[in-house]
């Protein structure tokens, strides 16, 4: 068995980069990362001696849990890669919009082509050290589950998509910070359900979590093709300019 803190670890490095970093080059990677370490960290607290399941069940569990975080992440990676395409803009200034389009284009672009600037993660810096010692204080006052190690874990995927709802520029981190929320919830009842004297993980409770996650992800990507067909980008700064 491979020693739990390994796959916490890269639960808590994969959901703080997620929180810290801007690009989706570097923050998609990262989700994968995040639910691989989540599958394995379930697995170590599935697969011992006094839980009440039974190896074929825990294994469908982690296959599905698996399953699951890759196509959460195929489906993102896709959309985004879609987005960052030139789909021909010229075509469509006949029809209106052009000038708004144009430079939301050129705001996006520049967005990303722009020289690494540290006050651009000041604020998310600020908010993983909060949630950081927040998990500790949560973890030590308020446990939940049975193994510090789960209530550090599930507090952690909790606050760290709280706080990146709270510093999200566009609407692909929105959807970053939606999925960490859930797969905190997900852990939560994964691991407390399946404890000693528990009723252990129900099929259609564990059907229901991964249809959540992934229509999560399609909607994200079905509201990110309608932003985009708007205005040519995501940055929920044009959306709340044009609002006003």
């Amino acid at each position: 068995m491979i020693d739990p803190i390994w796959p916490l670890l890269g639960l808590t490095l994969s959901a703080g980069a997620i929180l810290l970093l801007q690009d989706w080059r570097f923050t998609f990677p990262a989700l994968l990362l995040n639910y691989l370490s989540l599958t394995v960290f379930l697995g170590q607290r599935l697969f011992t001696a006094d839980q009440p399941l039974d190896y074929w069940t825990n294994s469908t569990i982690i296959a599905v849990k698996l399953m699951t975080g890759i196509a959460v992440t195929a489906i993102l990676t896709i959309t985004a890669l879609m987005f960052s395409q030139d789909f021909g803009l010229e075509e469509l200034d006949e029809f209106g919009l052009a000038e708004l389009r144009r430079a939301a284009r050129a705001a996006q672009r520049l967005r990303a082509s722009r020289p690494f600037r540290l006050s651009d993660y000041t604020i998310p810096f600020w908010a993983l050290l909060l949630a950081l010692l927040a998990t500790f204080a949560l973890v030590s006052i308020y446990p939940v589950a049975t193994s510090p190690l789960v209530d550090f874990a599930w507090y952690w995927l909790g606050l760290t998509g709280l706080f990146t709802l709270a510093v999200a520029a566009d609407l692909r981190k929105v959807g970053l910070g939606l999925l960490l929320c859930l797969s905190s919830i997900d852990l939560l009842y994964t691991a407390v359900v399946n404890a000693p004297n528990a009723s252990g993980v129900g099929v259609m409770a564990l059907a229901l979590l991964s249809f959540l996650t992934l229509s999560l992800a399609l909607a994200v990507a079905y509201l990110s093709a309608l932003l985009y067909d708007r205005l040519k980008t995501l940055e929920l700064s044009e959306l709340y300019n044009q609002r006003t």
